[in-house]
């Protein structure tokens, strides 16, 4: 039975490790490229009157388009999360080098998006990003992966005094 519930914990715990990594890369993108950003708005008044409209409609578009990126980043990365699932890998260590390396090799393989989009194309950033989406994976996920390999060794009984 224990084993059972840590299986569903997983299907639980997984998911939300994943969303948090992927608002933790984004949110290491936005502030890594803050200044490009508010130099791209002080370009035009204009836009600073339209920043809301242009985020209420114009965020959900640039996260369509910015997608495939994710895609390609997203893959390896989740080959990484099924090996530490099966052979209960729980090392922060390994879990950020998953991250970095994801994305590493998502900007590796979307040289036409990265050419398109200036902030995409500083390998360092989204190294940094992978790095800090993959720590924040083992903090909700990964200190407990493997459902099968209990996250404490069963307390062995004490024997009487003689």
């Amino acid at each position: 039975m224990d084993v059972l519930i840590r299986l569903l914990l997983r299907f639980i715990l997984v998911p939300l490790g994943a969303a948090l990594a992927l608002a933790a890369a984004a949110a290491f993108v936005v502030i890594a490229h803050r200044n490009a950003l508010l130099a791209l708005l002080d370009a035009d008044p204009q836009a600073q009157q339209d920043y809301f409209v242009a985020l209420l409609f114009g965020g959900p578009l640039l996260a369509l388009l910015l997608s495939i990126w994710a895609f390609y980043m997203f893959v390896p990365a989740v080959i990484g999360v099924l090996i530490s699932e099966a052979f209960a890998i729980r090392s922060w260590m390994f879990h950020a080098a998953n991250g970095a390396l994801s994305a590493w090799l998502g900007w590796t393989l979307t040289q036409d998006i990265r050419d398109e989009y200036r902030f995409l194309a500083e390998p360092r950033v989204l190294v940094a990003a992978g790095l800090a989406a993959g720590f924040a994976y083992w903090i909700v996920a990964c200190w407990t992966a493997g459902f099968w390999k209990p996250t404490r060794s069963p307390r062995r009984p004490v024997p009487p005094p003689s």
